[in-house]
């Protein structure tokens, strides 16, 4: 009765406000004679973590094996038999586990003797470097152990994620994107997870909190084939198995340093900071924290503490020289990371986990640029992206079926752009000639995202002969409120005379202008002001249901047979209904040819969902104008729209800028006296909500897979891995212009924008509006731009991987090698076309497709007390996108070039967009980067005291020793890289960045 009351308590409640890592983690041991290779019934197999005061027992089936149910991942696992008439007795130690996994061992029982031993101990080897005999599922990890071995910029955990096969650098479309890309998808569609449960920025992607290295027990990621546990993503999933504490005490302080340029190799190209943003002059890095975890009460309570906190320092320069302002400003970047946990064994069957995880990150935006800028500190803001998450997870365990319930909080803001001065206007100072002399005040625009999240799950696995059912549901909510749009205090373009920038300039104000030392006189050119300061957003519902059974045929084939269902709301758009079709089937099997070999492969359907920002645009960028709402009927009158469209649907009062001419510096009108433009001002592009609503984008996965154990230490393995993906997010301008495609690049004719306005659907006239029904309508859209789900990708690779764990030999290492292909037609929610809707030309190789990629890391011990890591990667090089150059518009006089051919008004390279013109005659991405060949060292000695385990590490990391100008293969954005060049392909390369040069890093850690 006790158990049952246990049972009911966190099944209604969500469990104790307690615990540790509750993870449902079931261990299979498989005994197998040595003589016969044939699986041993009736062996009672021993378990035992001395760490967490854990002990069982239980006896193999037929199968000669026996599962051990709902473990924690806290300490290290010991199983064992005992001596018997026949055979002896067979230890292995050292097992430790990850969360949400199926982990198998198995254990070769040598014949008794008449010189029997008491016991055979083996140690068990790094949990990477073993045989999967359970699924199919493809996946790789690294242990902590690794995780300080590898050279690791600043602890960042998502710089070791790219050593992992599948795995790689990715370029995004914005500085803060996501730097890792799964089989060379987006980013952005890479599901992150803690202790499996939800760790997404749920309005772009990327993590939520930024995990680092000391917190980390275990980083698996699972890039095919997984099990219908996970979803929410077509793309791969990053699972972060958190630490624990155990009985004994275990500590760590650190510090690491990063000198910066003063002893890194030069280059004169910008790096990136740890959130992807660029910097140059004076950039260094300080870094410190401490980890404890221990008992409260022993081999019931315990806990584990993680503080780690990083300061980069950086320089901008500040250069005016018309105002006589030349000076560098300092920047710092602050990242705050800390993390706690608690882990309650309640009973033998009841153990309970309470984590909190918070983030507290800041990047300035001080002024000046890189190699100088007309930005005055005036202007300066921070991106604040600070996050929270509160987890209670609970676990039972009972005669023959498991129980876990997960409940979690998190909060999560993205403040793009918070000013040094919220409440000042900004303004863009002009010189006599009409020159930028000075960008004063604040930013100039809004962003700021909040997101509040509750998911729940709840999650059963039931053992009946030989089958192993799994099931569960979850909901993941996430409340969504975006404060965004212009300045709601105003934006001035103001120009001086050559007088009043005389005055100013003898002022010598420096880096201290500001709007207020602008003459009140002055001549304003230009105001606008934000007409809706005011947040808005809607809630997000994930809503998923399993059910999955692995069923042991014989003693060595398994096969896995599931089924998940998800639903996300989002998916109605501007329709009546959602995407509710989402069933997605999977099944895989695992044969288990030899002791030391198995085949594994696999079929499954998986599902993405769909990223707010998607939903966000649709609103912020809309408007419900009765003039607009005219163009929009008219779309769907002439068949740009479909002919069920509810126009009421699919637009939103979304931001809108307002403007006036004829001024008083700092005198402009409120955005509340400017209503009325609302209605009847014109636009280049506005959004919509898809009348047809959104389909989840969905991939076809198919795997197959060969691993082989060369020996206790050693695993050799091999996956072919074939994907095909649909529904993929792209951009559809329904008042496009025609078509207009170049295919000689020796005879071009430049179509003005006057006459691709007149091929639109509803043409627009030079004034941007438009004659509808005989009326002239001024507050039209020249581009009408909504999200279609019509993409699709086709991916093929093949992953060849040998791995070996030092153990207690002198080396260890890592050895992956990828050839693979990615062919999509969108990279991104916001991609387009370059020539009007025509995506029958955009199907190829994809931005962050690699046709060859070779990782490799090997640590070598000579002595107790040193060990030496060389870790290399090398890619081939990513494509590049070959864009027009300028050609004279017809009719201009004097003669003016473009590089927007076909007239659509749209060809630009932006910090946001790839898109533009393609050069004539060549297709996307035709051309490729030279190779990326990097190398890493890095060394450690221990000065260890005494015979305890505590000691003192004194480290040296060296990131790109050679010292490599790489322009391809390393984590940027886009259109600041060197995948986007003018010209045909093979015409030459215009280095526009490259990776960062040889760095230096340098650590001290005491751990206990």
């Amino acid at each position: 009765m006790k158990n049952l009351f246990y049972l009911l308590l966190f099944l209604l409640l969500g469990g104790p406000v307690s615990g540790a890592l509750a993870q449902s983690v079931d261990l299979v041991v498989s005994i197998v004679d040595v003589s016969t290779r044939k699986p041993v019934a009736g062996q009672l197999v021993h378990l035992d973590n001395a760490a967490v005061g854990f002990s069982a027992q239980q006896t193999t089936n037929a199968q000669g094996q026996t599962r051990f149910r709902g473990l924690s991942t806290a300490g290290t696992y010991a199983v064992s038999t005992e001596v018997s008439d026949r055979f002896q007795a067979v230890r292995e130690t050292g097992l430790t586990l990850r969360a949400n996994s199926s982990p198998s061992v198995t254990l070769v029982l040598p014949l008794a003797s008449a010189q029997t031993l008491e016991g055979v101990t083996v140690r068990a080897p790094n949990n990477a470097t073993t045989l999967n005999t359970q699924n199919a599922e493809v996946a790789s990890q690294l242990s902590a152990r690794e995780l300080r071995e590898i050279p690791i910029e600043a602890r960042d955990i998502t710089r070791a994620l790219y050593r992992l096969p599948n795995v790689t650098q990715a370029t995004g479309f914005f500085a803060e994107a996501p730097n890792v890309s799964i089989n060379g998808a987006n980013g952005l569609y890479t599901n992150y997870l803690i202790d499996g449960l939800d760790n997404n920025e749920n309005f772009l992607g990327g993590q939520r909190f930024a995990m680092p290295v000391g917190f980390a027990q275990n980083l698996n990621v699972l890039t095919n084939n997984f099990s219908t546990e996970f979803g929410n993503s077509a793309n791969g999933i990053v699972n972060i198995t958190t630490k624990s504490g155990s009985n004994d005490l275990t500590a760590e302080a650190f510090y690491l340093t990063r000198p910066g340029p003063s002893i890194d190799g030069k280059t004169d190209f910008a790096q990136r900071d740890l959130s992807g943003n660029q910097v140059k002059g004076g950039f260094q890095r300080q870094q410190f924290g401490f980890g404890v975890g221990g008992a409260l009460v022993k081999d019931k309570t315990f806990f584990y503490l993680n503080a780690e906190q990083t300061f980069d320092f950086k320089d901008n320069v500040l250069t005016s020289p018309d105002l006589g302002v030349a000076a560098t400003v300092r920047g710092q970047n602050r990242f705050t990371y800390l993390s706690g946990k608690l882990d309650q064994r309640w009973t033998e069957r009841f153990r309970s986990s309470l984590r909190a995880n918070v983030g507290l990150v800041n990047i300035e935006r001080q002024g000046g640029g890189l190699d100088g800028g007309v930005a005055f500190p005036s202007t300066g803001n921070r991106q604040d992206r600070n996050s929270i998450n509160i987890a209670s997870q609970n676990v039972y365990v009972g005669n023959n079926f498991t129980s876990q319930t997960d409940v979690q909080y998190a909060r999560f803001r993205w403040n793009y752009a918070s000013a040094d001065n919220p409440d000042s206007p900004d303004v863009t100072v002009l010189g006599p000639a009409r020159q930028v002399l000075a960008v004063l005040g604040h930013p100039g625009y809004l962003f700021d995202s909040h997101q509040s999240t509750w998911q729940a799950q709840q999650k059963f696995t039931l053992l009946r002969g030989r089958n192993t059912f799994k099931g569960g549901f979850g909901v993941i909510s996430t409340e969504h409120s975006l404060f965004g749009g212009g300045n709601p205090n105003g934006s001035y373009t103001v120009q001086l005379t050559q007088a009043q920038l005389d005055a100013l300039r003898a002022r010598n104000l420096g880096p201290g202008l500001g709007i207020n030392e602008i003459p009140a006189n002055v001549q304003v050119n230009n105001y606008n002001v934000e007409l809706r300061p005011a947040s808005f957003g809607t809630t997000q519902n994930l809503y998923n249901i399993y059910v999955e059974d692995l069923y042991a045929v014989t003693d060595r084939l398994n096969v896995t047979l599931g089924v998940r269902y998800d639903y996300d709301n989002l998916s109605k758009g501007g329709a009546a209904n959602g995407d509710r079709n989402n069933v997605a089937p999977r099944a895989n099997f695992n044969l288990q040819l030899t002791d030391r070999s198995s085949l594994r492969g696999g079929y499954g359907l998986f599902y993405d969902k769909i990223l707010y920002t998607v939903y966000s645009d649709a609103l912020q960028q809309n408007t419900t104008s009765a003039d607009y709402k005219t163009q929009l009927r008219e779309l769907v009158r002439v068949g740009a729209l479909p002919a069920s469209t509810n126009v009421d649907r699919i637009t939103f009062d979304g931001n809108q800028s307002g403007s006036v001419a004829g001024v008083t510096y700092l005198q402009g009108p409120s955005g509340a006296t400017l209503q009325g433009q609302r209605a009847g001002v014109s636009s280049v592009e506005r959004r919509i909500l898809n009348p047809n609503g959104y389909q989840n984008p969905y991939s076809h996965q198919s795997t197959l897979g060969y691993q082989y154990q060369v020996n206790t230490k050693t695993l050799f393995f091999v996956d072919l891995v074939y994907n095909r993906s649909y529904d993929l997010f792209r951009l559809r301008n329904v008042n496009s212009v025609s078509e207009y495609p170049q295919t000689d690049p020796n005879n071009v004719t430049v179509r003005t924008e006057a006459q691709a306005n007149a091929t639109r659907p509803v043409p627009i006239l030079a004034d941007g509006s438009a004659v509808i029904g005989g009326q002239r309508v001024t507050g039209v859209a020249r581009n009408v731009v909504m999200t279609e789900s019509e993409g699709r990708s086709r991916y093929m690779g093949a992953s060849f991987n040998l791995q070996k764990d030092a153990a207690e030999d002198k080396y260890g290492y890592r050895v992956s090698y990828t050839l693979s292909n990615l062919k999509n037609d969108t990279e991104d929610v916001n991609f387009r076309a370059a020539d009007a809707n025509n995506y029958g030309q955009e199907f190829a190789n994809s931005i962050n497709d690699r046709t060859h990629v070779i990782n490799a890391i090997g640590s070598y011990y000579p002595v107790r007390a040193l060990r030496l890591t060389v870790a290399s990667l090398l890619q081939s090089g990513q494509p590049v996108n070959r864009v027009t150059g300028g050609y004279p518009v017809p009719g201009s006089n004097p003669t003016v070039l473009t590089n927007d051919l076909n007239g659509d008004g749209s060809s630009f390279s932006t910090a946001y967009q790839g898109n533009a013109d393609r050069f004539p005659g060549e297709g996307r991405n035709s051309d490729r980067l030279p190779w990326s060949k990097t190398f890493d060292v890095g060394a450690q000695y221990s000065l260890h005291f005494g015979e305890k385990t505590s000691r003192l590490e004194l480290t040296a990391d060296v990131f790109n020793v050679l010292n490599t100008q790489n322009l391809s293969g390393y984590a940027n954005n886009a259109t600041q890289s060197n995948q986007i060049q003018v010209g045909a392909a093979g015409s030459g390369i215009v280095r526009r960045n490259a990776s960062a040069p040889r760095q230096f890093q340098f650590g001290l850690r005491y751990a206990l």
